[in-house]
């Protein structure tokens, strides 16, 4: 029992430090949300192309790729792209257009890519709709169609690409449900620790691929169209290509964008093992510290408890398990009330998230933990119904198309 112990405290010291560790990072999370909206303004907006890939019918497709049209910047386009022209979204999207090109003057096209071979649905059609950009297009922007980007969104996202030092500008999104059921809650929560892994490091910073913006020069210098061949991931392969060649991606707080979205426990398990999968195959890293992290904080908390009912041990392994409840609580807190700062039209749905962002945060690691699990043994996905097979970094396998 006494070596049982000493582990346990040897543990709960590395989760102590952990979570202050994550802490002090919240702590800077919302010094850097508030830094980023009391900066100036940027002149800096040259034509841009907004590239929005579609496919299936979302429940709020039409009111998310409506924002796209009533974007505050001077002169941009709009390419929506899918895969097949019978797709569900294509009469969502010819509707648009009919109604709002007339009303805002933003012009916009449809392009079908056709279907996939040997890379991922969304990467091939990105992989075609950038050949439609606009001749005088300098800044290419991505956005998912599950993604509601606010008015001053592209405006944001284009400023710092001022700089040439910086490849890419990046947002990232926050999951607002409308039933707030379990499974919704849960998703949000787990997806905002992801979120707030973004700050003012531009060398750790990641593309989102429901929210970036880069140079078309930088786009063509980089090759990115050739190094998304055979991808399954735009954003992780954007990521990479941008710091093989020197870059930095610029993460931008204006440009969190609300993703209004339910799900039941059945999609909210495919979604967050499908990102770790993919996590694993692109950012193995980042994969290795989630699977370490979701261990260190599970062993220590469950042991613990199992602990003090044994009567082996009370008080120490008490003031360890609040301790770090007390860093992982303040670090939800600050993450919630920076988010606070830029979703501002979601207020209200922020305030009812108080209580499950502070209080689901002590699951997610279990959720993490299994996610990291099935990424170790298996790299097959299921996305948008089609089932895909992550060979490497660099090779897709599609399987064939799942009927409903």
């Amino acid at each position: 029992m006494l070596i049982a112990l000493i582990v346990f405290y040897l543990f709960a010291l590395l989760l102590v430090y952990m979570s202050y560790r994550s802490f002090m990072g919240g702590l800077e999370y919302l010094k850097y949300f508030k830094a980023e909206l009391d900066k100036a303004g940027s002149d800096f907006a040259p034509y841009a192309t907004i590239f929005a890939p579609c496919r299936g019918r979302d429940e709020n497709l039409k009111t998310n790729l409506s924002a796209l049209f009533y974007q505050s910047y001077p002169e941009y386009e709009i390419v929506f792209v899918t895969d097949d022209k019978s797709d569900p979204c294509v009469p969502v999207i010819e509707e648009l257009r009919a109604e709002f090109e007339h009303l805002t003057g933003v012009r916009s096209k449809l392009v079908i890519a056709g279907t996939a071979s040997g890379e991922g649905q969304k990467v091939h059609n990105l992989r075609e709709a950038v050949l439609h950009a606009s001749d005088e297009s300098e800044v290419f922007a991505f956005v998912d169609s599950d993604a509601r980007p606010g008015a001053d969104w592209l405006k944001h996202l284009v400023h710092p690409l001022e700089d040439e030092q910086i490849g890419a500008a990046a947002g990232y999104r926050w999951f607002i449900s409308k039933k707030r059921n379990f499974s919704s809650e849960l998703q949000s929560v787990w997806n905002a620790s992801v979120a707030s892994a973004l700050g003012g490091n531009m060398k750790s910073n990641f593309c989102w691929g429901g929210s970036t913006a880069i140079r078309r020069e930088t786009f063509e210098r980089i090759n990115m169209r050739e190094k998304w061949r055979g991808t399954l991931s735009d954003d992780f392969a954007m990521t990479r290509a941008v710091k093989e060649n020197g870059l930095l991606v610029y993460f931008v707080p204006q440009c969190l964008t609300a993703s209004i979205e339910d799900c039941n426990f059945h999609e909210l398990l495919e979604f967050t093992t499908r990102q770790m999968k993919i996590t694993r195959v692109y950012a193995p890293q980042y994969w290795k510290m989630s699977f370490a992290g979701s261990f260190v904080f599970n062993a220590v908390f469950i042991s613990g408890v199992l602990i003090m009912i044994s009567g082996a041990a009370f008080w120490l392994p008490l003031a360890a398990l609040i301790l770090v409840s007390l860093f992982s609580l303040g670090k939800s807190w600050l993450r919630l009330n920076a988010v606070r700062l830029i979703l501002k039209n979601y207020e209200s749905d922020l305030k009812k998230q108080f209580w499950t962002q502070n209080t689901l945060w002590i699951i997610s690691p279990a959720l993490f933990f299994y996610n990291c699990l099935a990424a170790l043994v298996s790299r097959k996905i299921v996305w948008r119904g089609t089932t895909y097979e992550l060979k490497s970094a660099k090779e897709t396998i599609i399987y064939p198309q799942v009927k409903k």
